[in-house]
């Protein structure tokens, strides 16, 4: 698989209940040795208007939100292909955002 990069939307295959949806990478390539799984953050368009949705417009994603309290680790083997890429300050607010969620 080529490189894959914090930061970076992909188009992931979370099974036939999640569906395949966009992801945020949180985590980039496994080194060789360690399993191979990315960190992902969930983005969702079926919005519950609460804290723990963090909206990002993005040009190539539909209208909606990462959700904070979807964060998945999954194989690489289910990122299916690049969507785009947040901005430096769109990560930064994410972790801000993930640190609020997780008590960090």
């Amino acid at each position: 698989m080529a490189a894959i990069n914090p930061g970076e939307v992909w188009l992931v295959d979370f099974g036939m209940a999640a569906k395949v949806r966009p992801a945020l990478l949180l985590t980039g390539n496994p080194a060789s040795d360690e399993l191979d799984l990315v960190t992902v953050l969930l983005h969702t368009t079926a919005l519950r208007g609460n804290r723990w949705e963090l909206g990002i417009p993005k040009s190539f994603l539909k209208p909606g939100a990462f959700h904070l309290q979807q964060i998945q680790t999954i194989s690489t083997v289910k990122l299916e292909r690049r969507l785009g890429v947040l901005t430096a300050e769109e990560m930064h607010h994410v972790r801000d955002a993930l640190s609020q969620r997780l008590n960090l």
